[in-house]
């Protein structure tokens, strides 16, 4: 969806806004100055007359017309205002009907994907009574065991407890070592914190020794910080490190928490249902642009086996990317991945070593006339 007509129509709103108020301001200085000089000058001679001094004030307010400089300042913000709900209407309001097929669905699988975003959100009690409401086996429900230890140790989190979090990242040490992860040192820097804060200086050296300590190898930096921050018990908040006293640290170990839970799990941290409507809603516009060009063609779109329009996700929407040899027909895998030619087009390897006898002679290109050299051919990623 392209936000951007609804920005500059939001933008010219709020210049059209600043205006009027920087000129209303403006008037009433003007006012105010007007009735400040004539009370000074009835102060400073008692002899004036107050009724010559107001009608000379009516005068000079006459002169400034306040209404009159505010009018057009006024009209323009007004009609800022009455386009700004049109351009809303015209880019939210979309009938994406037109842009519906239909579309065999399997009711069970579509089932068992909602109740597990509603098991991964944490709303353990809407899962369960969409599972019974639906009628689907309990089975189904299967994603609740998974998640719900998961839920119980953030929400331990959130109270400043690190023990159940603490102890299952201990269980899962080795694989959280495999994946490359570095969450139980982060447990532990938040909890020697949290000791050294409301505890004593000698508690929270015994923790170093006994819990830190071990990670020293790989990360010794971060434990010289820590170890410095003895010196600061007390007065933490004057410590040369406030980034290991940030509350925002808590949050960041509860998202690296909940990655790596889901990870081990085989599940991604996103739930596909949250990813699949937001790539929905991303692609959606040029189909429906699409749709009401060929208005009178829709049936043509239900037996449509591919989309009749290039439709262009960000790349956290792109997971399978395909690509099949023009030369082949084949599709790429890992023993045959797409190649990158000099001349910028792309074949596969299995094709690029054929064509080249196994890398022993230069060939053309099917594409363009360019003689290819297959050892300058590299990997290409999509």
């Amino acid at each position: 969806m392209d936000l951007n007509p609804i920005m500059d129509a939001f933008d010219r709103v709020t210049k059209k806004q600043k205006l009027s108020i920087s000129k209303t301001q403006e008037v009433i200085d003007q006012i105010i100055e007007e009735i400040e000089k004539e009370i000074g000058a009835i102060q400073s001679d008692s002899s004036l007359d107050p009724k010559s001094v107001l009608a000379e004030l009516k005068r000079k307010l006459q002169e400034i017309a306040p209404l009159s400089q505010l009018e057009g300042p006024q009209k323009e913000l007004n009609i800022a205002l009455s386009k700004y709900p049109k351009q809303l209407e015209k880019s939210f309001n979309s009938d994406i009907s037109k842009a519906y097929r239909n579309v065999e669905f399997d009711t069970h699988v579509v089932n068992e994907i909602i109740a597990s975003h509603f098991y991964r959100q944490g709303l353990f009690e809407i899962g369960d009574c969409f599972i019974s409401e639906t009628g689907e086996p309990e089975s189904a429900a299967a994603m609740r065991c998974l998640f719900s230890e998961m839920y119980q140790i953030l929400e331990a989190i959130k109270s400043k407890n690190l023990e159940p979090a603490l102890k299952w990242a201990a269980t899962n040490s080795d694989k959280l070592r495999e994946n490359k992860s570095d969450l139980q040192l982060k447990l532990h820097h938040l909890q020697f914190v949290e000791i050294l804060q409301k505890q004593s200086r000698s508690e929270a050296l015994h923790y170093l020794r006994t819990h830190i300590a071990p990670f020293a190898p790989n990360h010794m930096a971060e434990i010289q910080k820590l170890m410095a921050c003895l010196l600061w018990a007390g007065k933490l908040d004057t410590c040369p490190y406030p980034e290991l006293l940030s509350s925002g640290n808590w949050n960041m170990v509860a998202e690296e928490l909940m990655r790596q839970f889901c990870n081990l799990l085989g599940q991604s941290s996103d739930s596909p249902l949250s990813v699949t409507i937001a790539a929905g809603v991303q692609g959606l516009p040029p189909l429906l642009k699409f749709l009401t060009v060929m208005s009178g063609k829709k049936q043509e779109w239900q037996t449509m086996k591919q989309l009749p329009v290039p439709v262009e996700l960000d790349r956290e929407f792109q997971f399978h990317s395909i690509f099949v040899c023009p030369v082949s027909k084949e599709q790429s895998t890992d023993d045959n991945p797409p190649m990158l030619m000099p001349c910028s087009h792309v074949l596969c390897k299995q094709s690029i070593n054929k064509m080249s006898k196994n890398g022993t002679k230069t060939f053309k290109c099917p594409y363009c006339p360019s003689d290819i050299d297959a050892t300058q051919c590299r990997p290409v990623f999509f």
